[in-house]
């Protein structure tokens, strides 16, 4: 039984922002024709860093919105607005918000995941500030540099009053901030709850923090096409940082079926856990990550048969991957086909999990598989199935995908979508 009994959920619209393009049609399409969304980082502020490719969002958002509203977002708010918008119109809503959408705003909600949301900013008002003295800086540079600004902006385009929550829980964030509006649907606390992350945080200096670290991958773009971030492959050596924004359309499943909603899946359950190791490196063991993913089946209801597909965090740092595989075999005990989005994407930080939700979602509803990028030659000593070169189809057997997405200090969280 799940230990979260309540009502049941369900996925009824879909956005994304990614370095694939703007739209879940961009992402889903790039994905399935192996596209990568890794670029050169351009601009004299990345010169001297010994790693200069990141996975970016290929236009300005603010070129998307009315220059007034963009004015007082940061670069994680405008991909935020951006991708929820497209969720909200993807799930039927009126774009103009949620009492045009005939919703009682109050029983809406927003729940966003974020490690910093735009870095930038501060970054930008410490520059004034030491350069042209207190009177340049900004007075939004307050408002505008906290993680919060996602949910608060999305609320605000939106007219959403229910609560506009944020989480962070490093790459976790997005993952978790899903899985706690899944609750919040659950228990009768609202309705209807955009959920998902935003992150933009490819800036200089968490470029070289992450660079001295030595987290990054070193192989860069050699022009054959070949993806830098190469999750699962032999030749591993670390994640590529990136940007972008994913939002999932939740419902009370009699509230979507009152209104005629579509339906992409059930959101059935999540897990969290700890590693409690180490302030970024995985716990090599796998142990937090198998508590997660058996907390996720249980919550769901489910037992291990019944997983088909798993969508996996699998930076491609040589540790985690290994350690996911593990916990993947320990839990599922056979190999179950498996993908990972991040050769095609960059790691999105607080907005992976997001994203590859929405990708599970998609998974899910075309019941195809879109295969891993950057992975030539995958590790023998990963134990899975690892969808690579074409997509597949999903098997016939089983109905629940797994969403896997882990962060640095220990988070571990785990979404389970169902057929």
């Amino acid at each position: 039984m799940s230990y979260s009994a309540g009502r049941r959920v369900v996925v009824t619209g879909l956005g994304a922002v990614t370095p694939l393009g703007v739209g879940v049609g961009e992402l889903w399409e790039g994905l399935l024709e192996g596209r990568c969304g890794i670029r050169e980082l351009a601009g004299e502020e990345f010169d001297g860093l010994p790693v200069r490719v990141a996975g970016t969002v290929p236009v300005d958002p603010a070129d998307l919105l009315p220059r007034p509203r963009a004015r007082r977002m940061n670069r994680a708010a405008r991909f935020a607005v951006l991708a929820a918008r497209e969720a909200w119109r993807d799930g039927g809503f009126d774009p103009a918000g949620a009492h045009e959408s005939g919703l009682a705003p109050e029983r809406v909600g927003v729940s966003a995941g974020a490690i910093l949301g735009d870095a930038s900013v501060l970054v930008a008002g410490d520059r004034q500030l030491r350069d042209r003295g207190p009177r340049a800086v900004s007075p939004l540079t307050t408002p505008m540099c906290v993680p919060s600004q996602a949910a608060s902006q999305v609320s605000l385009d939106l007219g959403i009053t229910g609560e506009a929550r944020t989480v962070t829980s490093a790459c976790a964030s997005g993952t978790e901030a899903i899985g706690q509006a899944v609750d919040r649907i659950r228990h009768g606390r609202v309705d209807v709850a955009l959920a998902g992350g935003a992150e933009a945080v490819v800036t200089p200096a968490i470029m070289a923090s992450f660079a001295a670290m030595r987290a990054l991958s070193r192989h860069g773009l050699n022009g054959t096409g070949e993806s830098p971030s190469r999750p699962f492959a032999k030749d591993r050596d670390g994640f590529v940082n990136g940007e972008g924004a994913g939002f999932l359309l939740l419902e009370a499943e009699e509230h979507a079926r009152a209104r005629g909603a579509r339906v992409y899946c059930e959101a059935a359950g999540w897990g969290l856990s700890a590693d409690a190791h180490h302030m970024a490196a995985p716990d090599p063991s796998g142990r937090g990550v198998a508590l997660a993913l058996r907390r996720a089946l249980q919550d769901a209801a489910a037992d291990p048969s019944d997983v088909v597909h798993v969508n996996a965090h699998a930076t491609a740092t040589v540790d985690g991957d290994l350690a996911e595989a593990n916990a993947l075999a320990a839990v599922l005990g056979r190999r179950v086909p498996v993908t990972a989005l991040k050769g095609a994407l960059g790691h999105l930080q607080g907005a992976a999990g997001a994203v590859e939700a929405v990708a599970t979602a998609l998974t899910l509803h075309h019941r195809l598989i879109p295969p891993t990028l950057g992975c030539t030659t995958p590790d023998d000593a990963i134990p899975i199935d690892l969808v690579i070169k074409a997509p597949r189809l999903l098997p016939p057997d089983g109905d629940l995908a797994l969403s896997n997405s882990f962060g640095f200090g220990g988070h571990n969280a785990v979404l389970a979508l169902r057929l």
